[in-house]
């Protein structure tokens, strides 16, 4: 079934209701998430008392690109963007990139897990007295769900590798009901997998949301992200602007749907996906392991739609950890200083997350290769900041010592303004066709898609226009919650 399931079970949408009136809860809108202007001014009064990460319900309406940016207290504004000149960047074209640091746990995952949780909350197929809701991801998507999860009253269970950074277990200690560490690290999405498997056999009363086959995380940032690009694009563009096209990591290819959107209103614009060069899935049909934190890697999502994907883009990991030091330590950024990039600019370098470097530099070899000029701009998303990589930092140190000048100019001339065309593909319809077929081997082999599924949702003209065109009734199904729970006047 190619739509999100919107079928209602009125026993427990009872509980749920129930439930959302004892804990003060009120669900926002995509509509509001898009346009915080139709926020009601009774919410917008009580979030001027309330931290940006605070385990509060009112928090859900921060789920938006347009949060003011400040840790507490906040009100809304433009979209939050970060525009990196060609000082930085090397290329004349004009690179932008939305800030995901100023949502609710300083990454826009909230908003994914958001999009898978609600529907069925609404609907009362989840039913949140009863039943745990569980989480896998690489990292933010897990903190994104537990703290949703937090929000709306509901136990979680937060699944993740390892080796991620350990900021990410030090907050879900806090938050998450339950935290399940898998063997691996970035790339290990299998192992991950396994264990939902293990948790389905386990009799426990749950619900399992898994990121890379949601209809609702595509949905939410088809939706909501991408309806911020159409606006920051129309903010930044001017005269003779040209949008050419936006770059994201896959991941869990929710972030990247925001581009069916934005294909859908310039035709002639790309999508380009980027993976780490160390695991190069899409490109190569290889595998591997690797440092980009946020970017999970070996299979291809079932929520990706390949069929509108025109480039692949590896990036090496290596490039993405020292061009950390370069924009975060202190020799790095005054090297940048020197070399013509804005203070302004450079005291903003840490809203880059280790995927948000990845995203940069996809954006980068992509107006390389197109020969883009000054007219033209390519827009990225910076998914978290180096507020969740801090520790990342303090073991480079400790391995490598201190960074020096030198160091900052080798990484400048190379992972910068030496990035090239190297190891990129521009997508014919075959090799789109060879990444959707990659999906068999996870998702018809092991997790219980049909054949049929998988040859239907490349080959039916209307597949992905179908969940595109479900917000409103999600968005009706959300306001009849929130008469019924009654909180709202």
């Amino acid at each position: 079934m190619t739509k999100i399931d919107l079928s209602i079970d009125k026993g427990r949408r009872k509980n749920a209701i129930r439930r959302a009136k004892e804990r003060n809860i009120i669900l926002p809108t995509f509509a509001q998430m898009k346009d915080p202007s139709k926020i009601p001014s009774a919410v917008k009064e009580d979030l001027k008392s309330i931290g940006l990460w605070d385990l509060h319900s009112r928090n859900l309406f921060r789920i938006s690109w347009h949060n003011e940016p400040r840790l507490s207290g906040g009100a809304f504004g433009g979209v939050n963007y970060l525009e990196l000149p060609s000082s930085l960047t090397g290329v004349p074209a004009r690179i932008v990139a939305l800030v995901g640091k100023w949502f609710p746990t300083g990454a826009h995952k909230v908003g994914a897990a958001f999009g898978c949780l609600v529907p069925r909350l609404i609907t009362g197929q989840f039913d949140p007295t009863t039943q745990k809701a569980v989480w896998p991801s690489t990292g933010n998507y897990c903190r994104g769900g537990a703290y949703d999860s937090a929000l709306m009253a509901c136990e979680s269970i937060a699944i993740l590798p390892e080796g991620m950074s350990q900021e990410r277990f030090e907050w879900l200690a806090k938050i998450a009901g339950e935290t399940i560490k898998t063997p691996g690290s970035e790339s290990n999405v299998k192992e991950i997998f396994d264990k939902c498997k293990e948790l389905r056999s386990s009799g426990q009363d749950l619900m399992i949301f898994n990121q890379f086959d949601e209809f609702g995380n595509y949905l939410w940032h088809y939706e909501v992200t991408g309806h911020a690009m159409e606006e920051v694009v129309k903010k930044v563009m001017g005269p003779r602007g040209r949008y050419r096209g936006m770059a994201s990591a896959t991941g869990s290819a929710g972030t990247i749907a925001s581009g069916d959107y934005m294909k859908q209103l310039f035709p002639d614009s790309k999508i380009a996906a980027s993976e780490a060069l160390q695991c190069p899935t899409l490109l190569e049909n290889g595998f591997g392991s690797h440092r980009i934190e946020g970017i999970g890697d070996k299979h291809v999502p079932w929520i990706h739609n390949a069929k509108n994907t025109d480039l692949v883009v590896a990036i090496d990991d290596g490039a993405v950890v020292n061009l950390a030091r370069l924009f975060n330590e202190e020799n790095g950024r005054q090297y940048l200083v020197e070399q013509g990039v804005p203070d302004v600019v450079v005291s903003q370098l840490d809203l880059l997350g280790f995927s948000g470097i990845s995203n940069v530099l996809t954006a980068i070899k992509v107006a390389k290769y197109y020969e883009m000029d000054e007219n033209d701009i390519m827009l990225t998303v910076l998914t978290d900041s180096m507020e969740l990589y801090r520790s990342r930092l303090h073991e480079m140190h400790v391995e490598h010592g201190e960074y020096s000048p030198g160091d900052a100019a080798a990484d400048f001339a190379r992972h910068l303004h030496g990035q090239s065309t190297d190891n990129m593909l521009e997508l014919r319809y075959p090799d789109r066709r060879r990444v959707h077929n990659l999906k068999y081997f996870t998702w018809v082999e092991q997790q219980g898609k049909t054949y049929e599924e998988i040859q239907d949702m490349w080959a039916r003209v209307d597949y992905w226009t179908e969940v595109q065109g479900q917000v409103q009734a999600i968005d009706h199904l959300i306001t009849e919650f929130n008469a019924e729970v009654g909180l709202l006047k």
